[in-house]
């Protein structure tokens, strides 16, 4: 049922992208008439923690450059699904800061198909913004400008 509403939020997205924009990307997204803010800029030492934490925490699994598992979206013999890559071939742009920061600290595993555990443990919250961050740094502005949209008109989100 998440994945029918996420699937679902993601269309609408699309559909209210395509709406807004004329020949490219626009620079303001709308939703439901309010402007969302501008998106902001990568901080470059968070991007380089985010690159350490990722190497030493995620690499091994979803691949040095962010490439993923081979043939990620086929299930495994048991049924849970390959690490997903996290460059723009990924899901990961699709999602909205609070759920990717969420799945680092608690783990994706049998709500979103995976085994992935949770490093909450191991960092906190502030370093699963910078793996976060690094993730974005591959991302195209296209990419960027649609996630950031998602994190800016989910509820609450804002307010951390």
């Amino acid at each position: 049922m998440r994945n029918l509403w996420a699937y679902l939020v993601y269309c609408l997205a699309l559909l209210l992208l395509t709406a807004c924009t004329t020949g490219g990307v626009s620079s303001t997204v709308v939703f439901n008439g309010t402007p969302a803010p501008p998106l902001p800029d990568l901080d470059p030492n968070q991007v380089k923690n985010g690159a350490e934490l990722y190497a030493s925490l995620c690499s091994a699994c979803h691949g040095e450059k962010l490439e993923g598992q081979p043939n990620w979206k086929e299930p495994l013999p048991d049924g849970s699904l390959p690490a997903p890559p996290h460059d723009n071939s990924g899901h990961t742009w699709h999602h909205p800061d609070d759920l990717l920061i969420e799945i680092i600290l608690q783990g994706g595993g049998p709500l979103y198909g995976g085994t992935m555990p949770g490093f909450a443990e191991q960092i906190d919250r502030a370093q699963a913004e910078a793996i976060l961050a690094y993730l974005k740094s591959f991302w195209g502005e296209e990419e960027r400008r649609f996630q950031w949209w998602l994190t800016a008109t989910q509820p609450g989100s804002l307010d951390n």
